[in-house]
């Protein structure tokens, strides 16, 4: 913590005091993130998600009221609550996937992520569903690597969505444990250390976006790091895709003090005891406001069979519960929904739009 003198230096930009602004090192010596399902809970969410795999409808157009939850209401508001207005994750436990198809995991998951937000896109081909699968040796050194297509660790950003929510298939043989930090106390530190730096935060930022996905309609796209409006503080963060977009001609270059305080807001970052670290189980299920922690992941080690591969599958939602943000903040502004036109591509031909579909991870590289 830095000196309590520091704080006269906070005036004109406060510090979050919320329940988003924690340590990771004080939030891991309890389990309150965490949920384990109840008996009656996983029955409901089984008998459901067979039914969604059977009938396997159009990711597209499925409602929440074709799949009501009445055991599992009252966890689908609390792990809302959880994100909304207190640390901004929690870990969701008790799922049997062991026993599940992918296709039934899968079905359970898309049900629960409907009651949890509205899904949006997540590549150009529009899949709603995306998978953690390595099918690549590349680094993230590599212009052309996709980070969910490799093995390697990955540094701390956020994702193109109100929330990001990653469902456990099967782990690594080794590693690959996901790692999350506070936005807001990233934030924090900086106005104590450096409050000239910190209102820097508040401009745009060039983002590359081609970086991202290798079909996006524009290199980048602009957002600042911090909204806060209201009172409500929000991050968007991932230092590495605003370094990237400098490759571009039409991008202004980056001012020496908009270099100082991206150096310094990473080096805060990866200070130990900021962020927590959890393994992933076979049949959990993590929910993460984008807008409240950064994630990353550590490097893994696969078996060699494709079966037993580590396996997440990976949702973006669009949660309307009111959060005030300023227009366009994050990656959010460029993102479509899930039924919005695709101008010029053949639906059926390139996005993946039924469970039966979905389960199955592509061979991108």
């Amino acid at each position: 913590m830095a000196p309590s003198t520091l704080l006269s230096l906070t005036d004109d930009l406060p510090l979050i005091t919320s329940a988003a602004a924690w340590r990771g090192d004080q939030l891991s010596k309890s389990q309150e993130w965490v949920y384990v399902l109840s008996d009656a809970e996983i029955a409901e969410l089984e008998e459901l998600g067979a039914r969604f795999a059977t009938e396997n409808p159009d990711l597209r157009t499925v409602q929440t009221s074709d799949y009501p939850l009445v055991a599992c209401a009252a966890a689908v508001t609390r792990w809302g609550k959880d994100l909304d207005t207190d640390r901004g994750f929690n870990l969701v436990r008790g799922l049997r996937t062991h026993l599940y198809s992918d296709a039934l995991s899968a079905a359970i998951y898309y049900i629960l992520g409907l009651h949890m937000g509205d899904p949006i896109r997540q590549n150009e081909m529009g899949d709603l569903i995306d998978h953690v699968y390595a099918t690549s040796d590349k680094t993230m050194d590599d212009p052309t690597a996709l980070s969910s297509k490799v093995r390697d660790k990955l540094v701390f950003h956020s994702d193109s969505s109100d929330v990001v929510a990653l469902m456990c298939l099967r782990p690594a043989k080794e590693g690959g444990a996901s790692l999350l930090v506070s936005g807001a106390e990233i934030y924090n530190e900086i106005v104590r250390r450096r409050p000239d730096l910190a209102p820097l935060l508040f401009e745009p930022f060039h983002w590359d976006w081609r970086r991202q996905d290798h079909a996006s309609p524009a290199n980048t796209y602009t957002s600042p790091i911090i909204s806060l409006v209201d009172g409500v503080f929000s991050m968007y963060a991932g230092a590495l895709y605003i370094t990237t977009a400098q490759a571009y001609p039409e991008v202004p270059r980056l001012r020496p003090e908009q270099v100082e305080v991206l150096k310094l807001f990473d080096e805060i970052t990866y200070e130990p005891g900021m962020a927590i670290e959890m393994d992933f189980r076979p049949g959990d299920i993590q929910w993460l406001s984008n807008y409240a922690a950064l994630h990353s992941r550590t490097e893994f080690w696969d078996f060699p069979e494709p079966q037993r591969k580590r396996h997440l599958l990976r949702l973006w939602l669009s949660r309307k519960v009111g959060r005030p943000i300023i227009p366009g903040f994050g990656k959010n502004g460029v993102v479509s929904g899930r039924a919005a036109p695709r101008t010029g591509q053949d639906d059926e031909a390139i996005g993946h739009f039924t469970v039966s579909q979905a389960a199955t991870p592509r061979m991108l590289s």
